[in-house]
């Protein structure tokens, strides 16, 4: 009885503060992605195949990629793995895809500044589960691919700006 007041006292403070670290990282991330969304309003971003107001520039269209690889932690995979016994939707991993989408296209749209380009379109999202988890011990792991045709043009007035 001893041990198993013991091992309680040792692990659950050890399970709730890896889930609160857990939580801590992913929604600094969260934050981090949304005042990048907010800051990039003077960039176009569309799946148009082309760019209708691109400017005749020194810089001819080009193709811009970015690539993301974000992993689950342990508690998470751990928590998973019974949701996955008793069935039903593992939204942490629905979160970790949807984070891995949202840090390609940051990554893109910085890629393309870095080049001098104000516009992306035909932006295209490839998103692929790469952790093997029916292996003991494999971490879960959601890789996502981004890209896009990069243009420099006048992004006011296709904002509908003045």
């Amino acid at each position: 009885m001893d041990i198993i007041i013991g091992l309680l006292v040792f692990f659950v403070p050890l399970i709730i503060f890896g889930v609160l670290i857990g939580r801590m990282v992913e929604k600094a991330h969260l934050r981090e992605l949304e005042t990048h969304e907010q800051a990039r309003q003077d960039f176009l971003v569309t799946q148009l195949k082309s760019y209708p107001n691109a400017r005749d520039s020194q810089l001819a269209p080009a193709l811009v990629c970015a690539e993301v690889v974000i992993a689950s932690d342990y508690l998470k995979n751990f928590f998973a793995s019974w949701r996955n016994v008793f069935g039903g939707e593992v939204r942490s991993y629905t979160r970790m895809t949807e984070r891995a989408k949202r840090e390609a296209l940051r990554r893109l749209i910085d890629e393309a500044r870095s080049l001098g380009y104000n516009a992306l379109c035909n932006v295209r999202v490839e998103s692929a589960d790469i952790g093997d988890r029916r292996k003991k011990g494999a971490q879960a792991m959601a890789s996502c691919l981004a890209y896009a045709t990069a243009y420099h043009g006048n992004v006011s007035s296709s904002l509908g700006h003045a």
